[in-house]
């Protein structure tokens, strides 16, 4: 059994997947999909990973959610269940995608069984306005339209 099951994932793209701990980066962090040159690229690509991993608050963020887990793992149940980890952005290309591997990779060097799931990462860019919304587009666009 996986001690630890992490999902990235982009809520332009539908609900956050069932978790123990969600983290949402959408607010609160530089999102390389504003830079052209980043946008179409993923998490995996070594210029989407430096952006991201040099944004300030993302290294206390990722230690603070390594502090997380292993607070649920030492709980009285743990060891009968996976704990589950999701990490949300707008789209799921970017900032999920990379905060998702290093926390992986960190728990994964601390001797945990890891799993990573990108739900969203090879989705096309979704088109957004200057709040961050989805474009609105016509019904039949296939667009992801955002709500509220």
């Amino acid at each position: 059994m996986t001690d630890i099951q992490i999902t990235s994932f982009g809520y332009l793209h539908g609900q956050a997947p069932a978790a123990h701990l969600t983290a949402d980066l959408r607010q609160h962090f530089r999102d390389p999909h504003h830079d052209p040159a980043l946008r179409a690229k993923t998490g995996a690509d070594p210029q989407v990973m430096e952006a991201v991993l040099s944004t300030d608050g993302i290294a206390d963020l990722i230690d603070g959610l390594v502090a997380c887990v292993r607070a649920y793992w030492d709980g009285p149940s743990a060891a009968s269940r996976t704990i589950t980890v999701a990490v949300g952005c707008a789209g799921g290309k970017h900032r999920a995608h990379v905060v998702a591997d290093e926390l992986a990779r960190l728990l994964l060097a601390d001797g945990f069984d890891v799993e990573t799931v990108h739900r969203d990462s090879h989705r096309p860019v979704v088109e957004r306005d200057a709040c961050g919304r989805a474009a609105q587009a016509g019904p039949h666009s296939g667009a992801v339209q955002a709500r509220g």
